[in-house]
Parts: C-alpha cells; structure tokens; sequence
C-alpha cells in the first residue's frame, strides 16, 4: 500500500461524519405532540439513523452517547415545514434582479438600470418581484416605461404573485409579439388604451408567449440556484417544504444534489401538471428517496390567477373593475379529468384557487369525486384566499386541506378591500372559521412571492397584523389562530398535508432529527419579539445544515 493511497484513505476515513448517537442537552424543546397540544422537554437523543431516538425532561436521566452537544439554552422547536413554496424560484430569484423591495416605478427603474450595468454580459436581465400596488400606480407598467431602464437588450421581470410578467420592446420583439397577437385562453395581453398594441404586461397564461423566447437554465445553472434555495430556506429554519409545480427539470436538480450528497431539503413534491406528473414518476407517486428527503407526492393544478392582476376568478365582478370577473385557467370539465387522472394513479392533487369562483368549482370537484374515490386522499386546495361563506363548510367535507399563506393576508388586506368592496370579504382568509368547520390548515409562505420567513408567518397567523402592528387588533381579528395551531400548520400538519407524518414535522421517537435552534420562546414572545425571532442552527436528519455564526 504506497503512502499517498494510505494518506487518501486517512484523509477519507476524518472527513466522513460516523454514523453514531448524539445527545443534544440544555435546550428549552418544544414540540407539537400527538394529542395537538405543545410538550416540552430539555434534551434530546439521536440515534445512529439520524432519528429522534427519545426527548428527556429535566427529571430524566442522562443516558450515556457518543456524543454530546450544549444546546447553550436556546429554544428548540421542529424543523419548519413550509407547505407551499417555489424552491427554484428561490434560488433562481438569489441569482436575478429582485425587485421586491422597491416602493415605486422610478426606483424600481433606477434598481434595474443599476442591474443591467452591473451585469453587462447577461444576453437577457431577468428577474421579478414588482408591484403596481405597491408602487400606487394604479395601473400596469409599460414596455416603453421600461425602455427607459434598459432598451439594448431584452428585459422580462415577473409580478410579484408570479401571474404577470412585464417585457421591454425588445423581449416582445424577440418574441414575435405584436398588435395581432391574441390573447390564449385563460391569459390576457394588456393594450395601450386606445390601440391593439401590446403594452408590455402579460396576465396569467399569456406569459408563455414571453416564456418561450427566453433562454432555459443551463443544468449547471439550475444546480447552483438550487443550491442557493437550500442556503436560504435553513437560515429561516426551514428544513421541509411542499414545492408547488414541479417540472422535469426542477426534479433533475434534486436528484443530482441526492446524487452527490447535496441535497439537505426535504422536497414533497407537486408536478406543474398531469403530463410533468406522469413524466417525473410514471404510473404513481414515486418512493421516499435519500432518506425521506424527496418524494413526488402529487400535481399542482392552476383554476385562476391572482387579485393583484386581477386574474383571480370571482362569482361576482371586480369592484374596482367591473364586467371583469377574472381568468378561469382550467375549466371544469378539464379540471376533473384531471382529477380522475391523478386519483386512479394516488397521486395527489393540490388545486390553486383564490377567488371565489375558483374555490366553489374546486370543492364542489372534490365532492363528486370522493365518492368514486374514498380513502385518505388528503385533497389539497392552495391559498384558497377568498371563499364565498357558502362554501366554507365544504371544507370539513372530505378531508380537504385548506392550504394557505398568512403573510398574504397582512400583504393583500388593502388590495383586497379594494378589489372587492368591504361587502365580499366574510370568507376571505378564513383560517379559524375553516377549522371551526372541520377543514385542516397547513400553512407556508408562496416564497417568492412573500419571503419564506416562517415566524413573520406566525406573527400574522396569531394576530392578523402587518409587521407595523396594523390594523390594530388584527384585520377579521375573528380568523386569527392560536399559538399552537399556527405552530402546528408550519410543522405537523404541514408534514401530514403532504404524507409524510410519522417522518418528520414532530420532535418524537422515531421521527427525523429535523430542528431548529432559536433565541426566543415562540409561545411567550411578543407579535414584534416573534417576527424577530434569529435562527441559530438548522439540523436535518440529525445534522447541522445552517450555523448563523
């Protein structure tokens, strides 16, 4: 044996972690238990599998381990579990212009001016994250408003909802778009007032006419911006997430991080569509691969858009808007024949609905195809944002899951107001009304179109105010949650939302070693101390994943 073949296998041999238990000690843990209510503890045990082996009160006795960890004090809770997030949109959003944070067009420009010098070689500046809300513009933005920013190269910048995406003239001409272009089913072109010509906005299913002009990420690309998610999603604490339209190639990515070791997130998995669905796992859901860390759970199924582009679907129309009454993606017919599709094969489906129109047709499909396909079918309807108050109690029908986003109501409370007049909004965000009739809640943060921050999720769960503590006393203070219900919907039951209770989302025997170390108790900190709650450690499986030091 030469000496450089006996340093490699040294070298190997210290650099590979031992599989081996560890007592993690000196902790204020907190779990959601089986009975729903909050256990503590002050240690706990992981075993060689990187499994919850068992949690100790302060009156246990230490048992002997391989290693021990100080916990140092700090509070342990689960790993978070974000029940609806776009991981590629993440971390492609990591690597592109964010426009988020801009409070009007001219700094929305001027950031993407800056943008395009700074990255001269980018054949197209892409990015997302803009809001004529937010702005008080009170309007769309224009191709010719952005031609001021950046008119030698192509530009296309995504709502902020991810339903609308605004172009430059020279993205439209690279994309063929003109006055004679149509607008496709279930999309809308925006005009200049008075002409046929595109204005630059593409609402809904008409962003594909933009989409197909733009370069696709490069493998290696998509592997660096999956990289990035990961980074981003364990400094909030989050070690789970439900990722809502999946495609090939997003699935390709996760598979050559488990490949290779890389892949620290726990990915159920929702196709972006029947055909991706059938493509990514053939007959039926795929197995728990790399440990309970990904699995192809179901498909994501569009019925309308969003409010802030108006494209969600409504029985009645738009107060602000009149005659329109928002876009139906996917028909009813269509709907369920997709739903037959993915029940015969035990696929899950998870329905996005926000407007009213959208949620009746979802629950009233459910209810005709339960019967023709009972058991555990954990029907999933996403955001479920506005419902018309006869609806609600469909939801305790079934098992519907009703998964929601509690930022969304603190970010959309005005737009919403104006959108449908204070008359329409009796279902709207309706999370304890929903429970109170027999519906379950998973909650996640739609990241990134909100930021995956999971405690501001809580902090709005609880009180339904914005970071500014306003409107005070929470808006519809009546469908605010509990502390241990909003804690539950961003871990167990977020887990259950998607099959995996029993792996993960509980701190109990059996159960991965997912959790987090933070600074502050999440059942005694303040709507302000939470929001600011500071993630010290992430763990997945038993291993640290996010050090903030």
């Amino acid at each position: 044996m030469t000496r450089k073949f006996l340093a490699a296998m040294i070298a190997l041999t210290l650099a590979a972690p031992a599989q081996a238990d560890v007592l993690i000690d000196n902790v204020e843990g907190l779990t959601i238990g089986e009975d729903g209510t909050i256990q503590r503890f002050t240690a706990l045990v992981i075993d060689d599998d990187g499994k919850v082996a068992q949690i100790l009160s302060a009156k246990d006795k230490k048992p002997q381990t391989d290693y021990r960890e100080d916990g140092e004090g700090a509070v342990m809770i689960p790993g978070l579990v974000d029940a609806h997030a776009h991981v590629m949109g993440i971390g492609i959003g990591a690597l592109t212009l964010d426009l988020s944070d801009t409070t009007s067009l001219e700094e929305a420009l001027d950031k993407i001016r800056r943008f395009a010098a700074e990255n001269e070689a980018r054949p197209w500046i892409l990015g997302r994250g803009w809001n004529q809300e937010k702005w008080g513009l009170g309007r769309f933005p224009t191709a010719a408003e952005l031609d001021r920013a950046v008119s030698d190269r192509p530009v296309y910048l995504q709502r902020v909802d991810g339903h609308a995406g605004w172009a430059n003239s020279l993205a439209m001409q690279a994309a063929g778009i003109d006055a004679n272009t149509k607008s496709p089913a279930g999309g809308r072109v925006e005009r200049i007032p008075g002409s046929q010509a595109p204005a630059g906005v593409f609402v809904d299913a008409a962003e594909a006419l933009m989409m197909r002009a733009i370069p696709a990420p490069r493998p290696n690309e998509r592997d660096l911006a999956f990289a990035e998610a990961q980074k981003v999603l364990h400094s909030f604490g989050i070690t789970a997430v439900a990722d809502m339209g999946t495609s090939i190639e997003d699935w390709q990515a996760f598979r050559r991080a488990g490949d290779t070791g890389a892949l620290t997130l726990r990915i159920m998995a929702y196709a972006a569509g029947p055909d991706q669905m059938e493509l990514i796992a053939g007959a039926r859901p795929s197995p728990w691969l790399y440990d309970d860390k990904l699995r192809l759970n179901g498909v994501k199924i569009y019925l309308d858009g969003a409010l802030g582009s108006r494209g969600a679907w409504l029985k009645r129309p738009y107060a602000d808007d009149p005659g329109n009454t928002g876009l139906p993606l996917t028909g009813p017919a269509k709907l369920r024949n997709i739903l037959v599709r993915a029940a015969q094969g035990n696929f899950q489906p998870a329905i996005h609905a926000i407007g009213t129109a959208a949620n009746e047709d979802a629950l009233n499909a459910i209810a005709e195809l339960a019967e023709s396909f009972p058991g555990d079918r954990r029907w999933r309807i996403e955001h479920a944002q506005i419902v018309d108050p006869v609806d609600l109690p469909k939801f305790g029908q079934h098992g519907i899951i009703a998964s929601m986003q509690p930022v969304h109501q603190t970010s959309d409370r005005v737009m919403a107001e104006a959108r449908l007049g204070a008359d329409r909004l009796d279902g709207a965000y309706a999370w304890n009304t929903i429970l109170g009739l027999g519906g379950r809640l998973a909650f996640g943060s739609d990241a990134p179109v909100e930021s995956p921050d999971p405690f501001a999720g809580l902090a709005a769960a609880v009180t339904r105010m914005d970071a500014a503590g306003e409107p005070f006393g929470g808006w519809r203070a009546q469908d605010r949650v509990n502390r241990e219900q909003a804690l539950a919907g961003f871990t167990s039951e977020a887990a259950y939302a998607g099959f995996a209770e029993g792996r993960f989302g509980r701190l109990l025997p059996g159960e991965r070693a997912d959790f987090v170390l933070i600074d502050r108790d999440p059942m005694l900190a303040s709507p302000g101390e939470l929001r600011a709650t500071k993630v010290l450690e992430t763990w997945v499986g038993g291993r640290k994943v996010y050090d903030a030091d």
